[in-house]
Protein backbone atom coordinates (compact mmCIF):
# COMPACT_ATOMS: atom_id res chain seq x y z
CA UNK A 1 0.00 0.00 0.00
CA UNK A 2 2.91 2.37 0.69
CA UNK A 3 3.78 2.26 -3.01
CA UNK A 4 0.38 3.76 -3.78
CA UNK A 5 0.67 6.63 -1.29
CA UNK A 6 1.55 8.98 -4.15
CA UNK A 7 -2.08 8.71 -5.30
CA UNK A 8 -3.04 10.72 -2.21
CA UNK A 9 -0.38 13.35 -2.81
CA UNK A 10 -1.98 16.70 -3.74
CA UNK A 11 1.06 17.90 -5.71
CA UNK A 12 1.02 14.69 -7.77
CA UNK A 13 -2.70 15.13 -8.42
CA UNK A 14 -2.15 18.73 -9.56
CA UNK A 15 0.34 17.80 -12.28
CA UNK A 16 -1.52 14.60 -13.14
CA UNK A 17 -4.74 16.53 -13.78
CA UNK A 18 -2.88 19.08 -15.93
CA UNK A 19 -1.30 16.35 -18.08
CA UNK A 20 -4.56 14.44 -18.43
CA UNK A 21 -6.50 17.58 -19.36
CA UNK A 22 -3.95 18.57 -22.01
CA UNK A 23 -3.88 15.03 -23.40
CA UNK A 24 -7.67 14.72 -23.57
CA UNK A 25 -8.01 18.17 -25.16
CA UNK A 26 -5.45 17.40 -27.87
CA UNK A 27 -7.00 13.99 -28.51
CA UNK A 28 -10.49 15.49 -28.98
CA UNK A 29 -9.10 18.18 -31.29
CA UNK A 30 -7.28 15.55 -33.37
CA UNK A 31 -10.58 13.75 -34.00
CA UNK A 32 -11.98 16.77 -35.85
CA UNK A 33 -13.87 19.98 -35.13
CA UNK A 34 -17.17 18.15 -34.68
CA UNK A 35 -15.69 16.68 -31.47
CA UNK A 36 -15.15 20.11 -29.90
CA UNK A 37 -18.47 21.72 -30.83
CA UNK A 38 -19.07 23.22 -27.40
CA UNK A 39 -15.83 25.17 -27.55
CA UNK A 40 -16.65 26.32 -31.07
CA UNK A 41 -20.02 27.57 -29.80
CA UNK A 42 -18.24 29.61 -27.11
CA UNK A 43 -15.63 30.92 -29.57
CA UNK A 44 -18.23 31.78 -32.20
CA UNK A 45 -20.46 33.54 -29.66
CA UNK A 46 -17.72 36.06 -28.89
CA UNK A 47 -17.22 36.97 -32.54
CA UNK A 48 -20.97 37.15 -33.06
CA UNK A 49 -21.22 39.43 -30.03
CA UNK A 50 -18.64 41.97 -31.21
CA UNK A 51 -20.12 41.89 -34.72
CA UNK A 52 -23.59 42.82 -33.42
CA UNK A 53 -25.14 39.48 -34.40
CA UNK A 54 -27.75 37.53 -32.45
CA UNK A 55 -25.62 35.15 -30.39
CA UNK A 56 -28.73 33.06 -29.65
CA UNK A 57 -29.50 32.22 -33.27
CA UNK A 58 -28.47 28.73 -34.49
CA UNK A 59 -24.69 28.81 -34.89
CA UNK A 60 -22.49 27.50 -37.67
CA UNK A 61 -18.75 27.01 -38.06
CA UNK A 62 -17.24 26.35 -41.49
CA UNK A 63 -20.52 24.98 -42.89
CA UNK A 64 -21.00 22.86 -39.76
CA UNK A 65 -24.02 23.22 -37.48
CA UNK A 66 -22.77 23.71 -33.90
CA UNK A 67 -26.06 24.13 -32.01
CA UNK A 68 -27.29 27.02 -29.81
CA UNK A 69 -25.42 29.27 -27.39
CA UNK A 70 -27.39 29.16 -24.11
CA UNK A 71 -25.25 31.28 -21.83
CA UNK A 72 -25.45 34.97 -20.90
CA UNK A 73 -24.14 37.82 -23.08
CA UNK A 74 -21.53 38.40 -20.37
CA UNK A 75 -20.19 34.87 -20.83
CA UNK A 76 -19.77 35.52 -24.56
CA UNK A 77 -17.37 38.33 -23.57
CA UNK A 78 -15.66 36.47 -20.72
CA UNK A 79 -14.64 33.73 -23.17
CA UNK A 80 -12.78 36.36 -25.27
CA UNK A 81 -9.19 35.37 -24.29
CA UNK A 82 -9.77 31.75 -25.36
CA UNK A 83 -11.79 32.80 -28.42
CA UNK A 84 -8.88 34.92 -29.65
CA UNK A 85 -6.47 31.97 -29.50
CA UNK A 86 -5.96 29.39 -32.24
CA UNK A 87 -8.53 26.65 -31.76
CA UNK A 88 -6.09 24.00 -30.56
CA UNK A 89 -4.64 26.30 -27.89
CA UNK A 90 -8.04 27.69 -26.93
CA UNK A 91 -9.44 24.20 -26.31
CA UNK A 92 -6.50 23.28 -24.07
CA UNK A 93 -6.64 26.55 -22.10
CA UNK A 94 -10.43 26.36 -21.70
CA UNK A 95 -10.32 22.81 -20.36
CA UNK A 96 -7.38 23.64 -18.09
CA UNK A 97 -9.35 26.58 -16.68
CA UNK A 98 -12.19 24.21 -15.78
CA UNK A 99 -9.92 21.54 -14.32
CA UNK A 100 -7.66 23.82 -12.30
CA UNK A 101 -10.43 25.96 -10.86
CA UNK A 102 -12.17 22.80 -9.66
CA UNK A 103 -8.84 21.58 -8.25
CA UNK A 104 -8.26 24.78 -6.27
CA UNK A 105 -11.91 24.94 -5.18
CA UNK A 106 -11.65 21.47 -3.67
CA UNK A 107 -8.26 22.38 -2.20
CA UNK A 108 -9.93 25.31 -0.44
CA UNK A 109 -12.25 23.01 1.52
CA UNK A 110 -11.44 22.46 5.19
CA UNK A 111 -10.51 18.83 4.75
CA UNK A 112 -7.34 16.80 5.24
CA UNK A 113 -5.17 16.31 2.16
CA UNK A 114 -6.06 12.62 2.12
CA UNK A 115 -9.78 13.41 2.01
CA UNK A 116 -9.23 15.97 -0.74
CA UNK A 117 -7.33 13.36 -2.76
CA UNK A 118 -10.12 10.80 -2.28
CA UNK A 119 -12.59 13.47 -3.43
CA UNK A 120 -10.51 14.06 -6.59
CA UNK A 121 -10.42 10.37 -7.44
CA UNK A 122 -14.18 10.02 -6.95
CA UNK A 123 -14.63 12.83 -9.49
CA UNK A 124 -11.92 11.78 -11.93
CA UNK A 125 -13.96 9.87 -14.53
CA UNK A 126 -16.79 12.41 -14.41
CA UNK A 127 -14.28 15.23 -14.87
CA UNK A 128 -12.96 13.45 -17.96
CA UNK A 129 -16.51 13.34 -19.34
CA UNK A 130 -16.86 17.08 -18.80
CA UNK A 131 -13.58 18.09 -20.42
CA UNK A 132 -14.05 15.65 -23.29
CA UNK A 133 -17.17 17.65 -24.09
CA UNK A 134 -15.37 21.01 -23.56
CA UNK A 135 -18.15 21.85 -21.11
CA UNK A 136 -18.34 24.58 -18.46
CA UNK A 137 -19.79 22.33 -15.75
CA UNK A 138 -16.55 21.82 -13.83
CA UNK A 139 -16.20 25.61 -13.76
CA UNK A 140 -19.71 25.98 -12.32
CA UNK A 141 -18.98 23.30 -9.71
CA UNK A 142 -15.80 25.16 -8.75
CA UNK A 143 -17.61 28.49 -8.40
CA UNK A 144 -20.28 26.94 -6.17
CA UNK A 145 -17.61 25.43 -3.91
CA UNK A 146 -15.66 28.71 -3.85
CA UNK A 147 -18.86 30.53 -2.85
CA UNK A 148 -19.08 28.22 0.16
CA UNK A 149 -15.41 28.34 1.20
CA UNK A 150 -15.16 32.11 0.78
CA UNK A 151 -18.21 32.55 2.97
CA UNK A 152 -16.61 30.27 5.55
CA UNK A 153 -13.59 32.60 5.45
CA UNK A 154 -15.94 35.59 5.85
CA UNK A 155 -15.00 37.01 2.44
CA UNK A 156 -18.53 37.87 1.38
CA UNK A 157 -17.45 40.19 -1.45
CA UNK A 158 -15.60 37.48 -3.40
CA UNK A 159 -18.21 34.88 -2.45
CA UNK A 160 -20.82 37.10 -4.10
CA UNK A 161 -18.59 37.39 -7.17
CA UNK A 162 -18.37 33.58 -7.48
CA UNK A 163 -22.11 33.18 -7.00
CA UNK A 164 -23.05 35.79 -9.62
CA UNK A 165 -20.46 34.54 -12.11
CA UNK A 166 -21.87 31.01 -11.80
CA UNK A 167 -25.35 32.39 -12.53
CA UNK A 168 -24.15 34.19 -15.65
CA UNK A 169 -22.69 30.88 -16.84
CA UNK A 170 -25.59 28.62 -15.84
CA UNK A 171 -28.71 30.10 -14.27
CA UNK A 172 -29.20 27.26 -11.80
CA UNK A 173 -26.10 28.49 -9.95
CA UNK A 174 -28.48 30.99 -8.33
CA UNK A 175 -29.64 28.26 -5.94
CA UNK A 176 -26.31 28.61 -4.10
CA UNK A 177 -27.56 31.96 -2.78
CA UNK A 178 -29.02 29.84 0.04
CA UNK A 179 -25.48 29.53 1.44
CA UNK A 180 -25.54 33.23 2.36
CA UNK A 181 -28.36 32.52 4.84
CA UNK A 182 -25.89 30.74 7.12
CA UNK A 183 -23.87 33.89 7.71
CA UNK A 184 -24.64 37.22 9.40
CA UNK A 185 -24.97 40.60 7.70
CA UNK A 186 -27.57 39.65 5.11
CA UNK A 187 -27.88 43.29 4.02
CA UNK A 188 -24.23 43.40 3.00
CA UNK A 189 -24.69 40.14 1.10
CA UNK A 190 -27.62 41.62 -0.84
CA UNK A 191 -25.55 44.69 -1.73
CA UNK A 192 -22.57 42.65 -2.92
CA UNK A 193 -24.72 40.28 -4.98
CA UNK A 194 -26.58 43.22 -6.52
CA UNK A 195 -23.27 44.96 -7.30
CA UNK A 196 -21.79 41.98 -9.12
CA UNK A 197 -25.14 41.30 -10.81
CA UNK A 198 -25.10 44.79 -12.34
CA UNK A 199 -21.42 44.49 -13.29
CA UNK A 200 -21.93 41.28 -15.25
CA UNK A 201 -25.24 42.46 -16.68
CA UNK A 202 -23.56 45.51 -18.20
CA UNK A 203 -20.18 43.92 -18.96
CA UNK A 204 -20.83 43.46 -22.72
CA UNK A 205 -21.15 47.26 -23.05
CA UNK A 206 -17.38 47.27 -23.50
CA UNK A 207 -18.02 45.90 -26.99
CA UNK A 208 -21.64 46.66 -27.97
CA UNK A 209 -24.28 49.37 -27.52
CA UNK A 210 -26.90 49.37 -24.77
CA UNK A 211 -29.72 48.83 -27.31
CA UNK A 212 -27.96 45.81 -28.77
CA UNK A 213 -27.40 44.41 -25.26
CA UNK A 214 -31.12 44.71 -24.46
CA UNK A 215 -31.96 42.91 -27.70
CA UNK A 216 -29.60 40.10 -26.71
CA UNK A 217 -31.17 39.72 -23.27
CA UNK A 218 -34.60 39.60 -24.88
CA UNK A 219 -33.39 36.93 -27.33
CA UNK A 220 -31.80 34.98 -24.47
CA UNK A 221 -35.07 35.05 -22.53
CA UNK A 222 -37.02 33.83 -25.57
CA UNK A 223 -34.56 31.00 -26.14
CA UNK A 224 -34.69 29.91 -22.49
CA UNK A 225 -38.51 29.98 -22.50
CA UNK A 226 -38.57 27.70 -25.53
CA UNK A 227 -35.93 25.48 -23.96
CA UNK A 228 -38.09 24.97 -20.85
CA UNK A 229 -40.38 22.53 -22.68
CA UNK A 230 -37.65 20.82 -24.65
CA UNK A 231 -36.89 17.75 -22.50
CA UNK A 232 -36.93 16.14 -19.08
CA UNK A 233 -33.23 15.23 -18.96
CA UNK A 234 -31.36 12.88 -16.62
CA UNK A 235 -33.43 14.06 -13.69
CA UNK A 236 -36.11 13.11 -11.20
CA UNK A 237 -38.63 13.91 -13.94
CA UNK A 238 -36.75 11.68 -16.36
CA UNK A 239 -36.75 8.79 -13.89
CA UNK A 240 -40.48 9.14 -13.16
CA UNK A 241 -41.32 9.26 -16.86
CA UNK A 242 -39.07 6.38 -17.93
CA UNK A 243 -39.88 4.09 -15.01
CA UNK A 244 -43.62 4.68 -14.72
CA UNK A 245 -44.56 6.16 -18.14
CA UNK A 246 -46.03 9.20 -16.37
CA UNK A 247 -45.86 12.60 -18.02
CA UNK A 248 -45.29 14.63 -14.89
CA UNK A 249 -45.40 18.40 -14.60
CA UNK A 250 -41.79 19.56 -14.47
CA UNK A 251 -42.79 22.66 -12.56
CA UNK A 252 -44.67 20.61 -9.97
CA UNK A 253 -41.76 18.21 -9.42
CA UNK A 254 -39.33 21.13 -9.14
CA UNK A 255 -41.66 22.86 -6.67
CA UNK A 256 -41.83 19.76 -4.47
CA UNK A 257 -38.06 19.37 -4.75
CA UNK A 258 -37.62 23.01 -3.77
CA UNK A 259 -39.80 22.58 -0.69
CA UNK A 260 -37.79 19.53 0.36
CA UNK A 261 -34.55 21.44 -0.21
CA UNK A 262 -35.68 24.35 1.96
CA UNK A 263 -37.26 22.32 4.78
CA UNK A 264 -34.05 21.80 6.81
CA UNK A 265 -33.59 25.57 6.90
CA UNK A 266 -36.33 25.89 9.50
CA UNK A 267 -33.79 24.70 12.10
CA UNK A 268 -31.94 28.01 12.42
CA UNK A 269 -29.82 26.84 15.35
CA UNK A 270 -28.20 24.26 13.07
CA UNK A 271 -26.59 27.01 11.00
CA UNK A 272 -23.70 27.13 13.48
CA UNK A 273 -22.75 23.53 12.67
CA UNK A 274 -20.01 23.35 10.00
CA UNK A 275 -21.03 19.80 9.05
CA UNK A 276 -24.61 20.98 8.55
CA UNK A 277 -23.43 23.80 6.28
CA UNK A 278 -21.13 21.49 4.33
CA UNK A 279 -23.87 18.91 3.78
CA UNK A 280 -26.17 21.69 2.65
CA UNK A 281 -23.60 22.65 0.00
CA UNK A 282 -23.63 19.00 -1.11
CA UNK A 283 -27.43 19.01 -1.21
CA UNK A 284 -27.54 22.15 -3.36
CA UNK A 285 -24.98 20.84 -5.85
CA UNK A 286 -26.95 17.63 -6.31
CA UNK A 287 -30.34 19.37 -6.35
CA UNK A 288 -29.49 21.73 -9.23
CA UNK A 289 -28.87 18.69 -11.44
CA UNK A 290 -31.49 16.12 -10.43
CA UNK A 291 -34.27 18.71 -10.63
CA UNK A 292 -32.94 20.23 -13.86
CA UNK A 293 -35.06 19.38 -16.91
CA UNK A 294 -31.99 19.87 -19.14
CA UNK A 295 -29.55 17.73 -17.12
CA UNK A 296 -27.28 15.70 -19.38
CA UNK A 297 -24.32 13.44 -18.76
CA UNK A 298 -21.54 16.12 -18.64
CA UNK A 299 -23.47 18.18 -16.06
CA UNK A 300 -23.10 15.41 -13.47
CA UNK A 301 -19.64 16.63 -12.49
CA UNK A 302 -21.61 19.15 -10.39
CA UNK A 303 -23.84 16.55 -8.74
CA UNK A 304 -20.98 14.10 -8.19
CA UNK A 305 -18.94 16.91 -6.61
CA UNK A 306 -21.76 17.30 -4.12
CA UNK A 307 -21.89 13.56 -3.50
CA UNK A 308 -18.12 13.36 -3.03
CA UNK A 309 -18.06 16.32 -0.62
CA UNK A 310 -20.80 14.62 1.41
CA UNK A 311 -18.88 11.34 1.49
CA UNK A 312 -15.54 12.74 2.69
CA UNK A 313 -17.13 15.26 5.11
CA UNK A 314 -19.69 13.10 6.89
CA UNK A 315 -19.09 10.03 9.02
CA UNK A 316 -18.02 6.91 7.12
CA UNK A 317 -20.49 4.05 7.43
CA UNK A 318 -21.18 0.88 5.41
CA UNK A 319 -24.19 2.69 3.92
CA UNK A 320 -22.17 5.73 2.82
CA UNK A 321 -19.46 3.51 1.32
CA UNK A 322 -22.09 1.51 -0.58
CA UNK A 323 -23.77 4.67 -1.85
CA UNK A 324 -20.59 6.30 -3.14
CA UNK A 325 -19.53 3.08 -4.89
CA UNK A 326 -23.04 2.91 -6.36
CA UNK A 327 -22.59 6.50 -7.57
CA UNK A 328 -19.19 5.82 -9.13
CA UNK A 329 -20.55 2.78 -10.95
CA UNK A 330 -23.81 4.19 -12.28
CA UNK A 331 -23.11 7.93 -12.47
CA UNK A 332 -19.49 7.89 -13.69
CA UNK A 333 -18.92 4.50 -15.28
CA UNK A 334 -22.32 3.55 -16.73
CA UNK A 335 -21.83 5.60 -19.95
CA UNK A 336 -18.41 3.97 -20.55
CA UNK A 337 -17.43 0.69 -22.20
CA UNK A 338 -17.13 -0.93 -18.76
CA UNK A 339 -20.85 -1.55 -19.15
CA UNK A 340 -21.70 -3.64 -22.25
CA UNK A 341 -23.34 -1.68 -25.04
CA UNK A 342 -26.51 -3.77 -24.77
CA UNK A 343 -26.93 -2.84 -21.09
CA UNK A 344 -26.25 0.84 -21.79
CA UNK A 345 -28.74 1.01 -24.65
CA UNK A 346 -31.51 -1.08 -23.07
CA UNK A 347 -31.29 -0.08 -19.41
CA UNK A 348 -28.83 2.69 -18.48
CA UNK A 349 -29.99 5.31 -21.00
CA UNK A 350 -33.74 4.51 -21.29
CA UNK A 351 -34.22 4.40 -17.50
CA UNK A 352 -32.01 7.42 -16.68
CA UNK A 353 -29.94 5.26 -14.31
CA UNK A 354 -27.07 7.73 -14.35
CA UNK A 355 -29.24 10.03 -12.23
CA UNK A 356 -30.47 7.38 -9.78
CA UNK A 357 -27.52 7.43 -7.31
CA UNK A 358 -27.72 11.23 -7.11
CA UNK A 359 -31.43 11.09 -6.26
CA UNK A 360 -30.89 8.45 -3.56
CA UNK A 361 -27.87 10.22 -2.03
CA UNK A 362 -29.68 13.57 -2.09
CA UNK A 363 -32.57 12.02 -0.13
CA UNK A 364 -30.05 10.49 2.28
CA UNK A 365 -28.37 13.88 2.80
CA UNK A 366 -31.71 15.56 3.49
CA UNK A 367 -32.42 12.98 6.21
CA UNK A 368 -28.93 13.60 7.66
CA UNK A 369 -29.61 17.34 7.72
CA UNK A 370 -32.80 16.73 9.70
CA UNK A 371 -31.00 14.41 12.12
CA UNK A 372 -28.23 16.95 12.65
CA UNK A 373 -30.85 19.64 13.22
CA UNK A 374 -32.69 17.55 15.81
CA UNK A 375 -29.39 16.81 17.55
CA UNK A 376 -28.48 20.50 17.60
CA UNK A 377 -31.90 21.43 18.95
CA UNK A 378 -31.78 18.81 21.73
CA UNK A 379 -28.34 20.05 22.86
CA UNK A 380 -29.56 23.64 23.27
Amino acid sequence: MDKLRFLLNIKFLFWFLILVTIGVSLQKYSLGLDHIKNFLIFKNSFFNLINYLDIYAPQHWENMDIDLFKYSPAFALIIAPMAAMPIIIGVVVWNLLNTLLLFFAIKSLSLTDNKKAILFWILFVELLTSIQNCQSNALVAALMIFTFTLLERKNMFLAALCLVLSVYIKLFGAVAIILFLFHPDKFKAILYIAFWGVVFFLLPLFTISFDQLMLLYKSWGTMLAQDQSASIGLSVMGIIHSWFSIDVSKMMVQLIGGILLFLPLIFIKSYQNILYRTLYLSSIMIWVIIFNHRAESPTFIIALSGMAIWFVSDRTTPISIFLIIFAILFTSLSPTDIFPKMIRQNYIVPYALKALPAVIIWAFIQVRLFLLSIKSTSQC
